[in-house]
């Protein structure tokens, strides 16, 4: 089993990744990433699936995945999510996840975005504090 990466190595490593990004990606993901503490304080970071960023509290809230021509904003939950600014315009055919794919020379809104990040936070907690339903035993009496 690998060893989770310690909170402060996931924050030192999303450090890095932002600097070895360039420009305008290393940019927009510093940019997502204080949007996102913003947004929710108590949010911790971590680096998973060898080398994303990954924002959580609770579960995941969202990831912040890097492609050659988009910054991704990967939502676990967000389907479930209310998104009335229509920040959502990827993965929208899932039945869990949606996206945001933000390219170069867009610009973010930023309260509808942490409007976003707030709600995914509070279902996840929400989720968490629901019991858990426990599965009848499959076993018989015999």
């Amino acid at each position: 089993m690998k060893k989770p990466v310690s909170l402060q190595s996931a924050s030192a490593l999303i450090d890095e990744k932002i600097k070895d990004l360039g420009v305008w990606r290393g940019e927009m993901l510093a940019k997502v990433r204080k949007v996102v503490h913003e947004a929710g304080p108590e949010i911790v970071e971590e680096w998973k699936w060898m080398g994303t960023p990954v924002w959580s509290h609770g579960g995941i809230v969202c990831t912040g995945e890097t492609y050659k021509s988009v910054v991704k904003m990967t939502f676990a939950k967000g389907a479930a999510l209310p998104d009335p600014s229509g920040l959502f315009n990827s993965s929208l055919e899932g039945n869990v996840r949606r996206a945001i794919d933000i390219h170069e020379g867009d610009t973010v809104d930023e309260a509808a975005l942490m409007d976003l990040i707030r709600s995914a936070e509070a279902l996840n907690l929400k989720d968490k504090s629901k019991p858990k339903l426990r599965r009848a035993s499959s076993k018989r009496a015999g």
